[in-house]
């Protein structure tokens, strides 16, 4: 009688999380099952498998290694798999190694980590079947720009950076999108990461009349620098990138500061349903859970499409939006989510929640 009542509640969750209907295939999960990313491989998989069988999918396990040498056999064990698509993948080298040999057998692959622009642009010019869960290389840049633009486009700016490549090309990408349409910062540094304290930073902050600062460095240098402009008093509203999204550590990260990141999936309405039905189950949808799980009911509703067009499942994926556990997914013709997922988010009482929800952010 219990096993009859779960499984009632996992179908009648599936209607909520995704049509009920949507046709079963194979799925191979390319994920990493031993070294130090096998917790992630093992969230990816959970995901995936999370009332598959119930709606009639299959889940293959293909171990990913992410060295370079191992490519082949993974190719060669992916093909095996008879898989209608693939999913996982958490390193460019699985991907550039699959993905000649998955175009060419017409199955899609969908990552739920790589980022690389230049992997796309070579899918893109090769016909390959390549899409992704997550955001391009570009789409940080372009959401930092348009919060920079909508909020703070009348206050006295600042873009620092602490030198390494990610930082250092994601306040160039945004200092150029400004200078197109006439801003300049009224300062600009590249500030020396790691440090105790940044008081002399926040003293040339100040000195140059900045009270809006973007800064393109981690979690850590940005919590420094919110302690020592506090202490110093000098008052500054300062946002971050993805890379604030990290643990609350050494120092802790002061209210108020914002950043341009991701939002946690399992908070938001669109993954209610989903999130219940997994507590209940005992699987915390943390990490990969919700993105895997939501990759599968994608590609079930993307072969619904393809098979009352008569058509192939990589053009069907382009024919969304798709409702997921993580909001609706759609593409455009470059294969890039659609929509930009990014968030202004707001570090208040240990957690980041949405700015809007929070009074006084713009």
């Amino acid at each position: 009688m219990l096993r009859f009542i779960a499984a009632s509640l996992l179908i009648a969750a599936s209607v909520q999380a995704g049509p009920a209907l949507a046709a079963g295939l194979k799925i191979a999960v390319v994920a990493p099952t031993e070294g130090p990313f096998a917790l992630l491989g093992q969230q990816i998989l959970d995901g995936a498998r999370f009332q598959a069988e119930d709606r009639g999918s299959e889940i293959i396990m293909v171990p990913e290694t992410c060295e370079a040498k191992d490519g082949s056999e993974l190719t060669k064990t992916l093909l095996a798999t008879g898989a209608e698509a693939a999913i996982g993948f958490l390193c460019t080298e699985s991907l550039e190694a699959s993905l000649p040999a998955l175009a060419e057998s017409g199955i899609p692959a969908i990552t739920l980590s790589v980022r690389s622009d230049i992997l796309m642009e070579d899918a893109l010019k090769k016909k390959w079947p390549f899409f992704r869960l997550v955001p391009s290389a570009k789409a940080e840049a372009a959401k930092v720009t348009e919060v920079i633009l909508s909020h703070w486009k009348n206050e006295p700016l600042a873009l620092i950076e602490d030198g390494t490549i990610h930082g250092r090309e994601l306040v160039e990408s945004v200092r150029g999108a400004l200078a197109d349409i006439g801003l300049t910062p009224v300062f600009s540094d590249t500030y020396r990461p790691a440090q105790e304290q940044q008081v002399s930073l926040v003293r040339r902050l100040a000195k140059s009349g900045a009270t809006h600062v973007f800064t393109g460095g981690d979690r850590a240098d940005t919590a420094v620098i919110a302690r020592d402009a506090a202490s110093e008093q000098v008052a500054l509203t300062l946002m971050g990138g993805e890379t604030l999204d990290a643990a609350n550590q050494p120092v802790p990260l002061a209210n108020g500061v914002l950043a341009v990141a991701l939002p946690d999936h399992a908070k938001e309405p669109d993954a209610k349903a989903t999130v219940d039905l997994m507590v209940a189950a005992k699987l915390v949808p943390e990490g990969y859970v919700l993105p895997a799980f939501s990759a599968v009911t994608l590609l079930e509703q993307a072969k619904d499409q393809a098979l009352e067009d008569e058509t192939k499942l990589g053009e069907a994926l382009l024919k969304g939006p798709y409702q997921t556990a993580i909001g609706p997914i759609r593409y455009n013709a470059n294969h890039e989510l659609a929509d930009n997922p990014y968030r202004l988010l707001q570090w208040q009482n240990n957690r980041f929640v949405p700015a809007a929800a929070v009074t006084g952010t713009e």
